[in-house]
């Protein structure tokens, strides 16, 4: 990531859904990271979307935009089921 100094958190959650919307995120040409995600391993039950500590999707402030939206189609997608 060029724009390491100003990331911009995008998504949390456990870190199944992390990781899934990262690579979304690659797939739409955006580059991303996470944190928080040895917790999420390490203690998944503290790691939910409004647990303890969830893992984080960041992007580069540059990419913010695009990346909201890829966001956006996945909770769509995720809510539809």
């Amino acid at each position: 990531m060029k724009d390491k100094e100003n990331p911009v958190e995008v998504f949390a959650g456990n870190n199944w859904q992390a990781a899934m919307v990262k690579s979304l995120l690659e797939n739409a040409q955006v580059e991303a990271f996470l944190k928080d995600e040895i917790m999420g391993t390490l203690n998944p039950w503290w790691s939910d979307a409004g647990g303890a500590g969830p893992v984080r999707v960041f992007v580069s402030l540059k990419d913010e935009a695009q990346a909201r939206l890829v966001v956006a189609d996945y909770i769509k997608n995720v809510n539809e089921d």
